[in-house]
């Protein structure tokens, strides 16, 4: 399948209309007009590619409204070569989103078919994240630490072990709350044992749940 210009001019309507709602990041809008959010998409959703509503991918998984994606980006205060860590690859929409910002990114996927099917997408591609088969609630401590962490599911709670392994300056965004919406939660790290936390209005994904699964 290819990028058309119809799927651009669609794609330049959808980040006009996410620029309308306040997001303010150039630099994050510019990322996700370059993307082909259609290629990251079940064929049987296509048409509904640049609407900015969130849509059903494989294993019960979501890809997320356009919106939703732009604000948690936009928090995050990405920075080129910053290294980041995605908790949750999903369709990679989000993973190329990062790439394109410029960063180092590290992603764990915990369901195994999403892991192969993002992984094979993003390399078709020519996107080449540090991809992992793992559980997100531990992270990838071998590698810590990290200047930003990114949670793209919903928590009970904040895990400990991503706190670790957050770098001091540095940035994690992670939606927190039950299975009926959560808050997005910005955790800023200003020292070793210093965190600095603010809510950041309601949204609603899927929930982050402990353990790898085939």
């Amino acid at each position: 399948m290819k990028d058309t210009y119809r799927h651009k001019g669609l794609r330049k309507k959808l980040i006009d209309s996410i620029r309308e709602k306040g997001i303010t990041n150039n630099e994050v809008l510019d990322a996700m007009n370059r993307i082909p959010r259609h290629l990251f998409m079940d064929s049987s959703f296509l048409s509904h590619s640049y609407a900015d509503k969130a849509f059903p991918i494989a294993a019960g998984q979501t890809i997320s409204q356009p919106y939703t994606v732009a604000f948690q980006t936009q928090l995050l205060n990405p920075e080129k070569h910053k290294k980041i860590l995605e908790i949750g690859t999903g369709s990679g929409y989000q993973t190329a989103i990062l790439l394109e910002l410029g960063m180092r990114v590290y992603t764990i996927e915990r369901i195994r078919e999403l892991y192969e099917k993002s992984r094979s997408q993003l390399i078709s591609l020519g996107y080449k994240p540090n991809f992992y088969y793992g559980d997100g609630y531990e992270g990838l401590p071998s590698l810590a630490p990290f200047d930003r962490i990114l949670v793209t599911a919903g928590a009970g709670e904040i895990p400990e072990k991503l706190l670790q392994q957050l770098a001091v300056n540095g940035r994690m965004v992670i939606p927190v709350g039950g299975r009926l919406g959560q808050k997005m939660i910005l955790v800023e790290k200003t020292g070793k044992n210093d965190i600095k936390k603010s809510e950041h209005g309601y949204f609603s994904f899927v929930p982050l749940v402990q353990g790898k699964s085939n």
